[in-house]
């Protein structure tokens, strides 16, 4: 009986490690495959995660992503990477952020490593400038399904707060020219107060 035991406990922790490797390995495949076929900045990568991870493997619910977007926007760096650390970490803990941020670093780190080696060739050919002025509008088709998507999710939250806070801020570094980091910070402060506020009704409704 003690030997069927053990082996059921080797047998079990076998396919949890196979399991772990296939989660990480797609995880590494995924972020890669983004990455190298993103061109435009972060929210382009952004709009491409929710696609794959939301529509696709499920491996995230729409308001997952919406928050990991928001934070990955919130901290320094880069968006695409915070949020690859976020979302490995989300999977499969540090050894996941670690595979998806590695995933994600290496096409970059590829391509402008050969560019810089032809950056004269690059900067006088008009057949890759004509290129790069095609994907611009590409690219900002993307970022608009992203706004898109993402103002969509405020809306459907039936939340006058959020809504009008969401007009707000775009009315503020639109128009107004305020600083982003600014209106994240503002915008930080006020979710803050308001799970406070939440916290302080919850605590005397139950008083």
């Amino acid at each position: 009986m003690k030997n069927e035991s053990l082996i059921s406990e080797e047998i079990l922790e076998i396919n949890n490690y196979n399991k772990t490797e296939h989660v990480l390995w797609d995880l590494f495949r995924t972020m890669f495959m983004l990455s190298a076929c993103t061109f435009g900045g972060g929210f382009v990568i952004v709009s491409l995660m929710k696609k794959k991870f939301v529509e696709e493997l499920g491996w995230l619910e729409e308001d997952e992503m919406l928050d990991i977007t928001a934070m990955a926007q919130s901290c320094p760096g880069p968006l695409p990477i915070n949020a690859s650390v976020i979302l490995g970490y989300r999977m499969k803990g540090i050894l996941g952020s670690l595979v998806a941020v590695i995933g994600t670093s290496l096409p970059p780190l590829i391509i402008i490593t050969a560019i810089s080696y032809f950056y004269e060739e690059f900067r006088s050919n008009r057949v890759i400038a004509t290129a790069l002025q095609v994907m611009r509008a590409g690219v900002a088709a993307v970022i608009f399904d992203v706004v898109y998507n993402l103002a969509s999710n405020i809306i459907k939250t039936k939340n006058r707060f959020y809504i009008l806070l969401m007009i707000v801020t775009f009315i503020m570094n639109y128009f107004l020219g305020f600083s982003a980091m600014l209106i994240i910070l503002t915008c930080l402060f006020l979710g803050i107060c308001t799970v406070l506020l939440d916290l302080r009704k919850e605590h005397k409704a139950r008083c």
